[in-house]
C-alpha cells in the first residue's frame, strides 16, 4: 500500500499532466460496475476511493493507447479503467470510453509523457504485471452497452459471510494483473488460488483487492 505522500504525488501527477495541453470539454461517463478509483495509470497505484455501479464520473483526458483516464468522481481526481466506463454520444447512443476517445472528444496524451509521470509513483510503467484479467471488458461492459447483461455475465454470488471473513482474516500476496478486478472477471491460469476451507470457493489478491472465486476461475465477489 502506497503512503499518503504517494497519493498526493500520483494526483499531483495527474494534474501535470492535465495542465500539460489544452483541455476539450470534459466527458461524463457512467461505471458498469464497481470500479477502483487510483492514485496512478496503473493497477499497482493505490485505490483512493471507489465508484460504485452507476456512479457518474467527469473524464478529462485519456492515454494514447491506452485504457487509463484521468477522472473526477465526488470532487475526488484519479484514474480509472476505462473499459468499464461508458458515456453517450450525442444521438444518444451508449458507447464504452476506451474504444471511443476519439468519438467522444476526449482529449488524449502520449504514454511516454504518462509512463516517465506514472515511474514517479510506481505507476504505468512498473513491473510485476503477470497477464490480463480475462473476459471483463468485453463481456460485461460490452453486454451492459447492448443491454443483455444478466446475472450470470456479471458473476453476481451469493458468497456466504463465513467465507469472506474468512478471507479477510487470511490475507494472500498480492498478484498484479492487467486491468481491474471486478465480478465477472476471470483469472488466468497459473495465477495461484487459495482455497476456502469447507467451501467450493477459492480466493486471490489481485491489484491489492482480494476476490472471491468459483471453479471455473470466474471472480464472484469483491471483498472491500
Amino acid at each position: 500500500m502506497f503512503s499518503n505522500a504517494s497519493r498526493l504525488t500520483g494526483l499531483g501527477a495527474a494534474a501535470v499532466l492535465l495542465s500539460g495541453t489544452s483541455l476539450m470539454a470534459a466527458t461524463n461517463a457512467t461505471a458498469t460496475t464497481d470500479l477502483n478509483l487510483r492514485a496512478g495509470p496503473s493497477p499497482q497505484s493505490e485505490i483512493v476511493d471507489v465508484i460504485p455501479f452507476e456512479g457518474d464520473v467527469t473524464v478529462d483526458q485519456c492515454i494514447a493507447d491506452s485504457q487509463w483516464c484521468a477522472v473526477s468522481f465526488n470532487g475526488t481526481e484519479g484514474w480509472a479503467y476505462s473499459p468499464y466506463l461508458t458515456a453517450s454520444l450525442e444521438g444518444g447512443e451508449t458507447v464504452t470510453v476506451y474504444e471511443n476517445t476519439g468519438t467522444l472528444k476526449i482529449e488524449t496524451y502520449d504514454k511516454q509523457a504518462a509512463a516517465n509521470t506514472g515511474a514517479a509513483v510506481g505507476g504505468l510503467s512498473a513491473g510485476g504485471v503477470a497477464a490480463a484479467l480475462a473476459g471483463g471488458p468485453a463481456t460485461i461492459a460490452g453486454a451492459l452497452v447492448l443491454g443483455t447483461a444478466t446475472g450470470s455475465i456479471l458473476g453476481e454470488a451469493s458468497v456466504p459471510e463465513d467465507t469472506v471473513t474468512y478471507i479477510q482474516d487470511n490475507p494472500v500476496e498480492t498478484v498484479y494483473l492487467d486491468g481491474e478486478v471486478v465480478a465477472g472477471a476471470g483469472i488466468p491460469e497459473g495465477v495461484e488460488l487459495t482455497p476456502v476451507p469447507d467451501s467450493d470457493y477459492r480466493y486471490v489478491t489481485v491489484n491489492g483487492v482480494p476476490a472471491v472465486v468459483n471453479a471455473d476461475r470466474t471472480v464472484v465477489q469483491v471483498v472491500r
